[in-house]
Parts: structure tokens; sequence; C-alpha cells
């Protein structure tokens, strides 16, 4: 049983910072919990917490059903993996996975049993007489798993284990880490800056945002049902558009025109916004846009006529930029998304808002001219202007009205 469980966890540091904010959080025995936010949100702090490398200033943590606040990194039996491997050396890949045996004192035989077993898993019998020099980063960073699955220990964590790879390289390892946590069926908590890898690798993800959790839950529901615009703009490449609009009646006007509110949708809306008239921020993902000349029935959706300002192909599929006139939605959240990923001192697109829509191959646009698009409703999501919470979570449940020093509880992010 290793069932991680944050109980109103806090991490505060001598000057009063506080990089971690109650944190509640439970990740099941064998889950792969993934741990994802910006820069300075608190989710490699939360992780080392786990192991032991930073106290805990309030609340408890436990590691199946013990409280272990006070236990040292030794005694909790866990194995990290880190960013830059920590391989030594001046010793054979062999030596290196056996090591923290090896420092146990346990029987030659049995450590080389554990070695030749996880190399197996890990395709690595080829290259255990090999030195970390002589290999690539891919099976640096299987090394170094490695040396975490022969201690057979209760909890994985990994600290973004494949930011050093180039981007071809990190989709393998994705595959493999998935592969072997699955084989394996080890609880495991993975830090990552990445949202890709978050989407494809976890069980459920855990979105943080300056110290507090955001939202937790499946892949599926943080794309679908996202809480707040943070979470929002946060998952989904390319990321989510977002409009200013305004609600009336049944229709949401939008820079891109009048869009009715599918009866789907309107069921989810908070009750009091059906026939009244308020401002609101709408989410439009690139990929629930099409080229209307290849939608048989519009009648889901909203046409549009715009111009294509730029268009790239991708092979499968081509981006489409475009800028609609409307003006910038203001928002903490997206101010401090954009930062993260250096697009805050990028300059604004001129006379508006700048539009990214992903469409088939098949598409016929032509950058530079106008073209007729067409939006799936069905997938729009609103949000409250003032607070950024989402309109469609089942009576606000899925988002927080708290400012960023409150936590939110696990069991108040489900959605609707």
């Amino acid at each position: 049983m290793a069932e991680i469980q944050f109980q109103d966890v806090t991490k505060r540091y001598p000057d009063g910072f506080e990089a971690v904010k109650q944190l509640n959080l439970d990740v099941p025995d064998g889950d792969l919990m993934i741990l994802v936010g910006p820069s300075g949100c608190g989710k490699s702090t939360a992780l080392r917490m786990v192991a032991g490398l930073e106290d805990i200033s309030a609340g408890e943590l436990k590691i199946g059903g013990q409280v272990v606040n006070e236990k040292a990194p030794k005694d909790r039996d866990i194995a990290m993996v880190f960013q830059n491997y920590a391989l030594y050396p001046h010793m054979t890949v062999r030596e290196n996975m056996g090591f923290a045996l090896k420092l146990a004192k346990t029987p030659q035989q049995e450590i080389d049993q554990k070695v030749n077993e996880a190399a197996k898993i890990l395709d690595l019998e080829q290259h255990l007489d090999r030195k970390p020099a002589n290999l690539s980063g891919g099976q640096r960073q299987r090394v170094a798993m490695g040396r975490a699955i022969v201690r057979s220990p209760k909890v994985f964590l990994m600290d973004e284990p494949l930011s050093n790879l180039d981007a071809k390289l990190r989709v393998q390892m994705r595959t493999e880490i998935s592969r072997i946590q699955q084989q394996l069926e080890t609880t495991t908590i993975y830090v990552t800056h990445d949202q890709t890898e978050a989407m494809t690798l976890g069980d459920r993800i855990a979105v943080m945002r300056a110290g507090v959790l955001q939202q937790v839950g499946p892949p599926s529901e943080l794309y679908g049902h996202p809480t707040n615009l943070f979470v929002a703009g946060f998952i989904g490449s390319p990321s989510m558009n977002f409009l200013a609009g305004e609600i009336s009646g049944d229709n949401v006007h939008l820079p891109i025109g009048d869009v009715r509110i599918p009866d789907e949708l309107r069921h989810r809306l908070e009750s009091g916004l059906g026939g009244g008239r308020r401002g609101i921020v709408a989410g439009l993902r690139p990929e629930h846009f099409e080229d209307a000349a290849l939608v048989p029935d519009r009648s889901n959706g909203t046409t549009f006529k715009t111009k294509i300002d730029v268009l790239e192909s991708m092979g499968s599929e081509f981006y489409a930029y475009f800028v609609v006139a409307s003006e910038e939605v203001s928002s903490t959240e997206l101010a401090e998304l954009a930062e993260d990923i250096g697009g805050a001192d990028l300059p604004r697109a001129t006379g508006g808002v700048q539009v990214t829509a992903r469409l088939s191959a098949e598409s016929r646009v032509h950058q530079g001219q106008e073209a007729e698009l067409w939006f799936d409703a069905r997938h729009l999501q609103l949000f409250d202007q003032e607070s950024g919470r989402s309109l469609l979570a089942a009576n606000g449940a899925q988002t927080s009205t708290q400012p960023a020093a409150a936590a939110i509880s696990p069991s108040d992010t489900q959605p609707a």
C-alpha cells in the first residue's frame, strides 16, 4: 500500500514566502500522478517534500497511511529520478544501477538478479558494461530509472526527467516511462513543465499555480472541463483562444459573430445567466475550427469570414492565424501564462486579437486571402470575466473564487 496523501500541506520559507499553500491531494496506490504548472508554481517543492528534501511547514503528508513529516528520506522507501541523471561517471551501467543496493549491503547475487531484471525491462542488457559517457541521453535516463527500479520502492518520484532530451527522444521516453510504470504498478509522482507530457503520461493531472492546486482529474477532464482561465490556457496545444463576449438569451455575442449556445451547454450555465446580459470570456480551442467548405452540417456551430494572415502547413494539418476586431482579454491568469512561455513582451496583433485555428489538411484556404471558417459551438467554453472561473461547472463546483492563498480540494474540482 503506497497511497500518498497531502493534507493541508504548506511549505513556508524563513522569509515568509509560501511555495505551497494548503495542498490537499490524494495519489492512489499504483497511480501515475502528474504535477504540472509554470515555473515557480510549487510543483517541484511538493515533490521534494514527499522525498524528504524539504521540511513541511504545516499539514500532514502520509505515505501508505503513515505520517512521514519527520521521517528521514532514507526511511520513506522512495526512489527519485532527477533531471540531470546524477550517474557516477567512473562506474559502469551495472555498477550505477546496483550502487544503492550495494550500500545497503544486499548480497551480490541478489544485486545481479535485480540489475539484470531492470536492464531487461529497460532494454539495457547490451549496455551493462559501458560507462555513462558512452551512452546517449535516452540511455542515460533509462539507467537513472533502472537505479530506481532495482530498489523496488513504494514510490517513484520523477522531477522533469526528460527536459534535457531532444524533442524526438522525449516522445520515445514518454512511451517508455508509461509502459514501465504500468508494468511495475508503482505509485508515481511525475513533475513536468510540459503540458504535452502531462496529457500523454498521467492517469490524473494536478495543475498548480502560485503554490495553489487549481484542478485535478484525468487528462480528458482538464481538457474538456477546465475549472478556470488558467487551466484552460495551460492545457492544450496550440493553446486556447480567448475572446471577450456577452451572453444574451440563448446566444453568445463574439467578435466572430453570434454563437447559439447548444442545448447540452445551456443547462450547465449558472442559474440566472440564461435570459440576462452579461460580459464573459469565451474559450475557443484551435482544433474546433474548420474550413467551412469541409463541414456538410453546420447546424452545431457558427460560420464566419476572415482574412488568413499566416498559414502554416504541418503536413497532416494546417495552422491558420487571423485577427478579429476585439479588445485583448485582461486577466492575471492569462498574463502569467504569457510570461511563462516568454510571450508577455511580444507585440500584440494590430487591430484586434490574433486567433489560431487548426484546419484539416484537405482545406483549400490560402494565406493572405479571405476564407470562410466554421467553429463547433458544442465545444465552447465560457468564463466569468471578473473571477476567471468556468460558468459551465456544476454550481461552480469546479472553480474557486478564493484568493491564491487558499487551497482547492480535489473533491471541489470534479467536472459536471
